[in-house]
C-alpha cells in the first residue's frame, strides 16, 4: 500500500517503522531536518521536507494516488487540514490525530465536513487502557475483545504460584475447567507460544486470555485477587490525566492530582469538580509524603518526562502501593523497570500505532475475513488479532487437531453463536464465528494466513 505519514515525531516514526517493516511504500513529510535524517538513516522510507498541510508537499508525496494518509503532527488543526487537502487531491483514506476534547466530541461533523475517515485521540485511548488496569489491579496489562466479553491480561509469575515448575497439561481440573488459556509468555526477552508441555518459571511474564469471569477465578485460585481500587493518586495534569480522572469519577473512585502549573490546576479543578487538584512538584518526595500518597490504593505517573514517571513509580512501589502504572514511550526503559517490579508501563505512541495498524491490515484484506481488533503484546514480539470469519475462510468445519498451523500461531478463542469457547482438538471454525488468533513473528492479515498448506489437503 502507498502510505503518507505527515509528522515524524514519536508516533509518526513508530508508525513508519512498523509499516515499512511490513513492506508498505511509506513517505514521511516533516519540517524538521533532524527528524527526517533519522528516518532516512534507519528506515526504508522516502522523506520530504515541507508543511504537510500544503498542496506542494502533498503533491510531491503523491497524495493523489495514496491509499492512506496519516496526519500525526503536534497540531490538531494542521492534521485536519492535511486530511482535507489530501482527500481533495485523491487520497483514498485519511486518519487524523486529534487531541482537543472539543474536536473529538464533534468528530461526526468533522468527518463529514473535512473528509476525515478516522479520528484518533491517543490521550483518551491511553486513559481508557489505564482505567481497565485499575479495574482489575492483579493484572499488569489488559486488552479487550468482542465488546468486552473476552479479555487478554498479563502478569508476572512468582515463586509462590501453584503452577510453577509443572507443565500446563498437569494443572488441576479446577483450573482446566476455567474458560481461560495461557496464550503467550516472555522469558529472558524471548516470546513463547505455550503448549501443554510448557513449564512456567519464576519471573516469566505470562499472558492469559478468556472470559472475564474465568480470569477472575484464576486469580482467586492464585490468591492474587486484589480488592477494588477506591483511591488513586496521579502525578501530572496533562490531557491523559483529564480523560482518566473523568473516567474514574464515573467509576466512583476518589482521585488526587498533583500538577506543577498553577493555571493548569485551575482548569482541572473547574473541569473535574469531584477531584482534588494540588499545585506542586509530584517528583518531590516531601510533597508526596505530606499528601499521604502511600495511603492510596493506586498510583499513576503521567508527567511529560519518561524518566520522572519511572523513578516516582518505583518510589511508589517501594512505599507499598498495591497498583502502580507509569506512562513511558521509550521501549528501552521498559525492560529495565520491569525487572525491578514495575509491570504496568503504558506507551501512548504504541497504542496509537496499534490502532492505525489494525486499520491498515483491514484495508489490505478488504475481501477476506474482517479484522475487528489488533493488539501488540509481549513488547511487540507477538500479536493478538480478532477476526470475523466468513465464507472466504478455508478449512471450515475441520477439527483443529486435523489442521496444520504455521509455527508460532495459536487459535486462542472461538466465539460461536455468542458463546465464548476455549478451543480443544475437536473444535471447529464456522462461517459467522469470531476467532482470536495469537501469532509470533508475523503479521496476520486474514484467517487463511494461519494455515501451513504444505502437505495439508484442502477440504474445499
Amino acid at each position: 500500500m502507498k502510505i503518507i505519514i505527515v509528522g515524524d515525531g514519536k508516533v509518526g516514526f513508530t508508525l513508519a517503522e512498523h509499516l515499512s517493516r511490513e513492506e508498505h511504500d511509506v513517505t514521511i513529510i516533516d519540517t524538521s531536518d533532524n527528524a527526517l535524517q533519522k528516518a532516512s538513516d534507519t528506515l526504508d522510507v522516502m522523506c520530504i521536507k515541507g508543511n504537510g498541510a500544503s498542496l506542494t508537499a502533498l503533491k510531491e508525496a503523491g497524495a493523489d494516488t495514496a491509499d492512506l494518509l496519516i496526519a500525526v503532527t503536534n497540531l490538531d488543526e494542521v492534521n485536519m487540514v492535511c486530511c482535507l487537502t489530501g482527500k481533495r487531491l485523491g487520497a483514498k483514506y485519511t486518519i487524523a490525530r486529534v487531541r482537543n476534547f472539543e474536536y473529538t466530541a464533534a468528530q461526526g461533523m468533522l468527518k463529514m465536513g473535512m473528509g476525515i475517515d478516522l479520528l484518533i485521540n491517543p490521550e483518551n485511548d491511553t486513559a481508557v487502557e489505564i482505567s481497565r488496569i485499575l479495574r482489575f489491579p492483579s493484572a499488569a496489562n489488559i486488552e479487550t475483545f468482542y465488546r468486552g466479553r473476552v479479555e487478554l491480561m498479563s502478569f508476572r509469575a512468582r515463586e509462590e504460584d501453584f503452577f510453577i515448575g509443572q507443565p500446563l497439561s498437569a494443572l488441576s481440573r479446577k483450573v482446566r475447567d476455567l474458560p481461560i488459556l495461557f496464550c503467550a509468555a516472555e522469558r529472558n526477552e524471548e516470546v513463547l507460544i505455550p503448549d501443554g508441555s510448557f513449564v512456567p518459571q519464576v519471573g516469566d511474564k505470562l499472558y492469559l486470555i478468556g472470559a472475564p469471569l474465568g480470569l477472575h477465578g484464576f486469580f482467586e485460585l492464585m490468591g492474587r485477587y486484589a480488592p477494588k481500587i477506591r483511591n488513586v493518586f496521579v502525578v501530572g495534569g496533562g490531557r491523559i490525566t483529564f480523560y482518566l480522572a473523568a473516567l474514574m469519577e464515573r467509576m466512583n473512585m476518589k482521585v488526587t492530582i498533583v500538577e506543577r502549573k498553577e493555571e493548569r490546576c485551575r482548569q482541572l479543578s473547574e473541569l473535574l469538580p469531584h477531584t482534588l487538584v494540588i499545585n506542586g512538584d509530584g517528583t518531590d518526595q516531601e510533597l508526596l509524603e505530606s499528601e499521604n500518597m502511600a495511603a492510596n490504593d493506586a498510583f499513576v505517573a503521567l508527567t511529560d518526562r519518561d524518566e520522572d514517571n519511572l523513578i516516582i513509580s518505583l518510589y511508589a512501589l517501594q512505599k507499598g502501593l498495591k497498583k502502580v502504572v507509569a506512562k513511558c514511550n521509550r521501549q528501552n526503559y521498559t525492560g529495565i523497570v520491569q525487572h525491578l517490579g514495575l509491570d504496568s508501563v503504558i506507551s501512548p505512541k504504541l497504542i496509537t500505532a496499534g490502532h492505525i495498524l489494525q486499520v491498515v491490515r483491514g484495508m489490505q484484506n478488504s475481501k477476506g475475513s474482517v479484522m475487528n481488533a489488533l493488539y501488540r503484546i509481549a513488547e511487540g514480539g507477538a500479536e493478538a488479532a480478532e477476526f470475523a470469519v466468513n465464507g472466504t475462510t478455508r478449512h471450515l468445519h475441520t477439527p483443529l487437531k486435523d489442521l496444520r498451523l504455521k509455527r508460532g500461531v495459536l487459535i486462542a478463542v472461538i466465539i460461536h453463536q455468542g458463546q465464548v469457547i476455549i478451543p480443544v482438538g475437536s473444535s471447529v471454525i464456522s462461517s459467522g464465528d469470531t476467532v482470536i488468533i495469537i501469532s509470533r513473528g508475523m503479521g496476520i492479515l486474514d484467517v487463511n494466513d494461519i494455515y501451513d498448506e504444505s502437505g495439508m489437503e484442502a477440504d474445499g
